[in-house]
């Protein structure tokens, strides 16, 4: 009885040192982490969830196309961002994304292309999702006053919009972006650009965009990309543009 008492101690001993090597051995030898590459201080960018189900914008955009689009292309991009950041282990950055696509710049020239493509892929991604939402939503006062003293009222800034989206050669965005004095406009980009991107004189403050990539509509509407356009409006998160308006006239950037 007193050798099998002094195993049991034993054991127990044995257990609490493993217990204790594997709480501090991450602290030792530096762990995963999945935000920060601590060896070449930059940032290591992830794919965001989703803020409601992948079928929750049916029947407007299907679950096939908002599963392909978030899911293979938008990862795509977060996979060959991350790529291209830690090819340049001299270059270190560790801030929000819009900053680093406001200011290319300070990107090696090497992989300043792609982080052009690829991390405009990300941001316009992230923020085209969260432009939209399956819960009814309207402009706030504040926001439908700004629309309609710039474009004469909502049925106008539509139509406006849905132009600047439908007229687009090939793929890019239409965009509602805020200027530097506070006025409304709609502009549109090729490829994966933002107005982030424009330079200093030109440069707005963007508030809502669509994408009109193929990948986001084609599945459902084939090439009739006008009627993905007028679906979309039934869908947008009017809460979400009304308080990116209000961000952005208060602080001058683009709400994170």
């Amino acid at each position: 009885m007193f050798v099998q008492r002094i195993k049991f101690y034993r054991n127990i001993q044995y257990y609490v040192i493993l217990s204790i090597v594997a709480a501090v051995a991450p602290a030792l030898y530096g762990g995963q982490n999945n935000k920060k590459n601590e060896t070449v201080g930059t940032m290591e960018y992830v794919l965001e969830d989703l803020e409601y189900p992948k079928n929750a914008l049916e029947p407007y955009i299907d679950e096939e196309t908002v599963r392909l689009h978030h899911d293979k292309h938008q990862a795509a991009y977060v996979a060959k961002l991350n790529d291209a950041l830690k090819s340049q282990p001299s270059f270190s950055y560790s801030g929000p994304l819009d900053a680093l696509l406001s200011d290319l710049d300070m990107v090696p020239e090497p992989i300043r292309t792609a982080v052009r493509n690829n991390g405009g892929g990300v941001w316009n991604h992230a923020f085209y999702w969260r432009s939209l939402s399956p819960s009814k939503s309207e402009p706030s006062p504040v926001f439908a006053k700004a629309i309609d003293k710039n474009f004469g009222n909502f049925e106008n800034f539509k139509k406006l919009m849905l132009s600047s989206a439908l007229n687009q050669f090939g793929s890019g965005y239409a965009w509602l972006c805020v200027t530097r004095d506070g006025a409304l406009k709609i502009c549109s980009t090729q490829n994966q650009d933002n107005p982030l991107m424009f330079d200093a004189d030109s440069k707005m403050i963007p508030i809502f965009c669509i994408d009109v990539w193929e990948h986001s509509y084609y599945l459902k509407y084939r090439n009739l990309r006008a009627d993905y356009l007028e679906a979309l409006w039934n869908i947008v998160n009017w809460g979400r543009v009304s308080e990116r308006y209000d961000y952005a006239v208060a602080k001058k950037r683009v709400m994170p």
